[in-house]
C-alpha cells in the first residue's frame, strides 16, 4: 500500500491504531477502476471454470443428433454438469471415427476395426406417411405404391424394392420416386403428404408420438446397417470420455436386439 502511495504520488490511506481508511482520494481512485477491478474478476472466474471443466468431442449422423442424442442431452447434464460437448454432424453417413472427435456414433455394415465399439442398434426402416394421408393409402391398399410417389433416402436407392419383397408385394412401380439426400427431407416430407416414406423407425418415434408420421403396416425392414459407439483405444480412459460412453450405452442400448443388449452389458 506504502508502494502504490508513493507510485501514485497521494496519500490513499488513513492509518488508524487497529485499522486502516480511504481517505477521499483513496475513494476516488477505487470508484475509478471498480469497474476493472469487476471485470478482472469475472475473467479470473470465467479462466478458472474453463481449466476446472472438461470437453469431449463428438460426431453423430445429423439425424441421429436431432431425434435421439440432443434431446436426451439433459440426463447427461444433471449428471456431469462439469462437462461440456461439441457436437459435430457435419458428415451426414459418418461411417468412421475421426481424429477430430472423442467419441463418435457410426453408421455401418460392419463393426469398426482399430478401435474400441460398441454395436448399439440395426438400421430398420418402417413404410410411414402424413396422418391426413392415411386413410386414402388404406383405401388404395396395395394400388398405393402404384398411385402414390415413394420417398427414399438417396443412399438407399433399392430400399423399397427390398422392402416389398419382405411383405410379399411386387416390385413397386410408383406414379414417382423421389430420392431425397438427408433423412430429415425424407421424413419432413412424408409429413407434408408428398407421398410414402421408408424412414428407420427408432428414429422417428417422436414424429409417431405426435401424429405426424403414421406406420402404415407392422413390418420393419432391417438393413444391413447399424449403429456403432466408438472412440480410440488411448481415449477411453479419460473421464469425460467414460463419463459420455457410459450415459450412451445406458440411453440407447435399451433400443437394442438381444445380441447387442449383451455386448452393451
Amino acid at each position: 500500500m506504502k508502494e502504490l502511495e508513493e507510485a501514485m504520488g497521494v496519500r490513499l490511506f488513513a492509518r488508524k491504531t487497529r485499522a486502516l481508511a480511504l481517505t477521499t482520494a483513496g475513494h476516488t481512485l477505487l470508484d475509478e477502476i471498480a469497474p476493472l477491478l469487476d471485470m478482472m474478476d469475472r475473467r479470473l472466474a470465467q479462466f478458472s471454470r474453463r481449466n476446472r471443466r472438461r470437453n469431449v468431442r463428438v460426431l453423430l449422423p445429423p439425424f441421429f443428433a436431432s431425434e435421439l442424442f440432443v434431446p436426451r442431452l439433459e440426463s447427461f447434464f444433471a449428471l456431469h454438469p462439469g462437462i461440456d460437448i461439441q457436437v459435430d454432424t457435419v458428415d451426414p453417413w459418418p461411417s468412421d471415427h475421426p481424429l477430430s472427435a472423442d467419441v463418435s456414433i457410426v453408421l455401418t455394415n460392419a463393426e469398426p476395426q482399430g478401435v474400441k465399439s460398441v454395436r448399439l442398434f440395426p438400421v430398420k426402416l418402417a413404410a410411414v406417411c402424413a396422418k391426413g394421408f392415411a386413410a386414402s393409402v388404406a383405401r388404395l391398399g396395395r394400388e398405393a405404391f402404384r398411385e402414390t410417389a415413394l420417398i427414399v433416402q438417396k443412399a438407399r436407392p433399392f430400399a423399397w424394392t427390398h422392402w416389398a419383397n419382405e411383405i410379399g408385394l411386387d416390385t413397386p412401380d410408383p406414379r414417382n420416386i423421389i430420392e431425397l439426400d438427408t433423412m430429415f427431407s425424407v421424413v419432413r416430407a412424408a409429413e407434408r403428404g408428398v407421398g410414402i416414406a421408408l424412414v428407420p423407425e427408432i428414429l422417428c418415434e417422436a414424429w409417431f408420438r405426435s401424429g405426424a408420421l403414421v406406420r402404415l403396416f407392422s413390418l420393419q425392414l432391417e438393413t444391413d446397417d447399424a449403429y456403432f459407439l466408438v472412440s480410440r483405444f488411448q481415449d477411453a480412459g479419460k473421464p469425460e470420455v467414460t463419463a459420455i460412453t457410459d450415459w450412451t450405452l445406458e440411453q440407447f442400448c435399451r433400443d437394442t436386439d438381444a445380441g447387442a443388449q449383451q455386448a452393451c452389458a
